[in-house]
């Protein structure tokens, strides 16, 4: 069997990300005993990385770069934005406990689409939210090996994302 579409491929990988300054560091490792899986052909991860992959079998190693345009987009200094501490009340009580610098806390945009963002300051002004993706502006190089592929169940494919114990999905 082959990595195509609508195969559930897992995989196990080293992500390193380049820093910009020391170079290609160590950003995730994801063991071989507890594969990511993802839907292939469904838009799961980036095409960039489907193409590195697609065709392979299970034990077939990949090694793959993808700049940052291909992977999380650039970073952008208006997705920075400073929120009213007001806003982060709930039955009028403040959430202190919420409010951390370095937390990552999940809101709505104007269009309703769930966005995280983090904090990256707390001062008089209120609170300062970055938006951008943790990766914006890192190129990627991802080093792994194909563990498992397996045809793909009907919700599954109609759904787009992978179901069942080991059916979360980051990214």
């Amino acid at each position: 069997m082959v990595v195509e579409k609508n195969k559930v491929v897992g995989i196990a990988y080293q992500l390193k990300v380049d820093d910009g300054e020391s170079g290609m560091v160590d950003f995730e490792h994801v063991p071989e005993n507890q594969p990511f899986l993802f839907l292939f052909g469904a838009g799961a991860v980036f095409p960039k990385f489907e193409e590195a992959l697609a065709g392979k079998s299970v034990g077939d190693e990949f090694s793959v770069f993808i700049d940052f345009e291909n992977a999380y987009g650039d970073y952008y200094e208006e997705r920075k934005t400073i929120i009213p501490k007001a806003n982060f009340k709930k039955d009028g009580k403040k959430q202190n406990e919420m409010l951390k610098v370095g937390a990552v806390i999940p809101m709505q945009d104007d269009k309703g689409n769930q966005i995280k963002g983090e904090i990256t300051k707390i001062d008089y002004m209120g609170v300062h939210m970055d938006f951008n993706p943790p990766l914006a502006a890192h190129d990627l190089q991802f080093d792994g090996k194909i563990i498992s592929i397996r045809d793909a169940q009907p919700e599954e494919i109609d759904h787009g994302h992978v179901h069942g114990p080991d059916g979360h999905h980051h990214h």
